[in-house]
């Protein structure tokens, strides 16, 4: 097995997120949404926890409806910091709250008329391919998750931070780090 593979180990989620979610295109608004969110949640913790606990956090969270979101109030945020089944951290929670109020204003400023335009519009909406030939060989930021990190902070959002914004991008696919060797990397040649 491919050393890509393996950082999934026993974990059936991990390995079904590596095997059929991560780095896969997605540009859906909603799931691009969720998996800023989820990616926020992670801060600080290993993605198995949030793979993990995933289900029970798309449930917490009306499954990332913005405008059921936007309207939590603190009675919401107290329930929630009381729910065993999720990340119960109140900056993160306030985060998901915030972020649904940041997206709801970028969709209505007009700039782009989807977030998925405008998450894609970075790489002429093309998936940047990785050589990568050991996982030591990936970086935990770069010159692009710096510069949407800093875009999306002005924009309001948090928990984007280049490093939270390197593994979102990977996340939603613009990034395909697969290492070489394994069998769900994309054939096409590599454009870095």
């Amino acid at each position: 097995m491919s050393e890509c593979g393996n950082w999934a180990g026993n974990n059936e989620f991990l390995k079904d997120y590596h095997d059929n979610r991560w780095c896969k295109e997605i540009h859906d608004d909603r799931e691009l949404f969720a998996l800023l969110c989820l990616e926020g949640m992670q801060a600080g913790l290993s993605w198995s926890t949030v793979i993990n606990k995933e289900k029970d956090i798309r449930e917490a969270f009306n499954n990332f409806d913005i405008d059921k979101i936007i309207e939590f109030d603190e009675e919401k945020v107290n329930e929630l910091m009381h729910n065993d089944k999720i990340i119960k951290n109140r900056l993160k929670i306030n985060s998901v709250i915030k972020n649904a109020k940041a997206f709801k204003n970028f969709l209505k400023s007009g700039e782009y008329s989807t977030f998925d335009e405008y998450i894609w519009h970075f790489t002429d909406g093309k998936c940047i391919i990785h050589d990568l030939s050991k996982l030591s060989d990936t970086p935990a930021q770069d010159e692009l998750s710096q510069t949407i990190s800093k875009d999306l902070k002005r924009k309001g959002f948090s928990f984007v931070g280049p490093v939270i914004i390197y593994s979102y991008l990977q996340a939603i696919g613009v990034y395909d780090d697969h290492l070489n060797d394994c069998p769900c990397k994309r054939k096409n040649s590599f454009i870095y």
